[in-house]
């Protein structure tokens, strides 16, 4: 049984995508790592890196060639400043020299270093190939990014199954949503007290305090920065910024100077009816347009959905109890996040592998459980929140128009959160014994459908609004 933490759920990361911009960038520190590990790196004389698939095709719009420089510099997504990023890129541009792990300055010429192949590998859409040169022969190392910032290594023995084998330490070992509910009912517990038993059983409570307050203080602020910036998105369709205006519009002048001080002075408004919706479109929109412009966001489970979960949580904050405080943040994170690993464990966050419901889907599957719970529902109306959302995100392709995460995906973060704000209500009037679809059947159900769609329809940009519009209408 694969073990998944909430912090594998929900990860710090640069924008814009989790797989192709987060996955890629760990891969390349975990190749420079096992390059340590067998003495290798000192006789590094050269390296090139082969994308394939899903990475190769929209790539460039993604920024996987910028992330993969960066990790091979040794850069932290998690705490590189981001207006360092572009001084980095053109640095090794302009010389054609790259300083591998920060230690060894090896010539690298990014336009035939790093090779698009229009292929796919076997294993993954998202497959890449890392060659070092040394003594004048070349050693290549495969790796997968397999959606929401995981990277794997292909395994011979199973590669065939396309299975990948992992072992579970948690006391309360979760594959599905039926063992999630066994559990919850077997400890009389919610769901978010289970997934906190299994989180401390790998680290202190003050170890799993700590990093969630990290986390949603960094969706706070990229919702704060994004409700903050005016202008149009890089990439070259010239979209505006939309969370400005509207959140222009929709504080006139309140006061405030932090992102603490911001959530204050919402909550100190009268919000009208209308305005929610609004509201949370701003909040997700800002994340999105952070995370676009390679800011740093909150895996959520990936980067281009990372709007719906701070926007909906955001919405409860300022909207629904503004008593609320960090234990009700946390109930919110650690339940989206267990809810986020059945659908990794049982169908995929890959929109590689999956089209836009992988992502989108399970986003607002994960805020809808979440906001459910913090609303008052039961464990069996969580998991019933959760199915609903992601019901009716069934078959949501992936076709970003010019590779990049910005058409559709900005708005379909801001539809996600609705969604799911919807979803738990449902939820909330719901008997879960008349319930017909239970979220297994609709995670199973998401999966074939995954496999029944289209490669074209699959974060390749060779299908729907990215042909059906054309570069030049925008």
């Amino acid at each position: 049984m694969e073990c998944i933490s909430v912090f594998d759920m929900l990860k710090i990361g640069v924008g814009p995508s989790s797989s192709h911009t987060l996955g890629p960038w760990r891969a390349a520190e975990r190749w420079i790592q096992e390059l340590k590990d067998s003495s290798k790196f000192d006789k590094v004389e050269k390296v090139s890196i082969d994308l394939y698939g899903s990475l190769s095709l929209t790539g460039k719009g993604h920024a996987t060639d910028y992330a993969i420089m960066l990790g091979l510099t040794g850069a932290n997504p998690e705490t590189i400043p981001v207006n360092q990023i572009d001084v980095t890129i053109a640095s090794i541009k302009n010389t054609n020299t790259l300083l591998l792990n920060n230690e060894k300055s090896i010539a690298f010429n990014p336009k035939t270093d790093i090779i698009f192949n229009r292929e796919f590998l076997p294993f993954h859409a998202n497959g890449m190939r890392f060659s070092a040169t040394i003594n004048g022969r070349k050693t290549n190392s495969n790796f997968y990014s397999i959606g929401g910032g995981f990277v794997v290594k292909e395994e011979r023995k199973i590669s065939k199954a396309n299975k990948i084998i992992f072992y579970c330490t948690f006391p309360y070992p979760i594959e599905n949503g039926n063992d999630l509910l066994k559990f919850c009912n077997q400890l009389n517990k919610p769901i978010s007290e289970v997934v906190l038993e299994n989180e401390k059983s790998i680290r202190p409570i003050e170890s799993i305090d700590f990093e969630l307050q990290r986390i949603w203080k960094t969706m706070l602020e990229c919702m704060f920065i994004g409700c903050h910036t005016e202008g149009n998105l890089p990439g070259g369709l010239n979209v505006r910024r939309r969370a400005y205006d509207t959140h222009k519009t929709l504080t006139g002048s309140l006061p405030y100077d932090t992102p603490e001080e911001w959530i204050t002075s919402i909550r100190s408004t009268e919000v009208k009816f209308r305005q929610i919706l609004k509201w949370v479109s701003c909040f997700a929109l800002a994340v999105n347009e952070v995370n676009a412009s390679l800011g740093r966001v909150v895996t959520a489970p990936t980067n281009g959905s990372a709007g719906v979960i701070p926007a909906v949580l955001m919405y409860y904050l300022v909207i629904e109890n503004h008593e609320a405080d960090f234990e009700h943040i946390k109930k919110f994170l650690l339940v989206s996040g267990e809810i986020g690993s059945i659908f990794k464990k049982g169908a995929t966050i890959s929109a590689a592998m999956g089209g836009c419901q992988a992502e989108i889907g399970v986003s607002s599957a994960m805020a809808a459980g979440a906001l459910c719970e913090l609303l008052g529902g039961t464990p069996e109306q969580v998991v019933v929140a959760a199915e609903i959302a992601m019901e009716h995100h069934l078959g949501l392709t992936c076709d970003p128009i010019g590779g990049l995460v910005q058409i559709p995906c900005i708005e379909r973060n801001a539809m996600g959160a609705i969604k799911a704000i919807n979803a738990a209500e449902l939820a909330l009037d719901t008997d879960p014994k008349n319930v017909k679809v239970p979220l297994d059947k609709v995670v199973a159900t998401m999966w074939e459908t995954a496999k029944d769609m289209h490669s074209k329809y699959k974060e390749t940009s060779e299908g729907g609004l990215a042909v059906g519009v054309y570069l030049t209408d925008c």
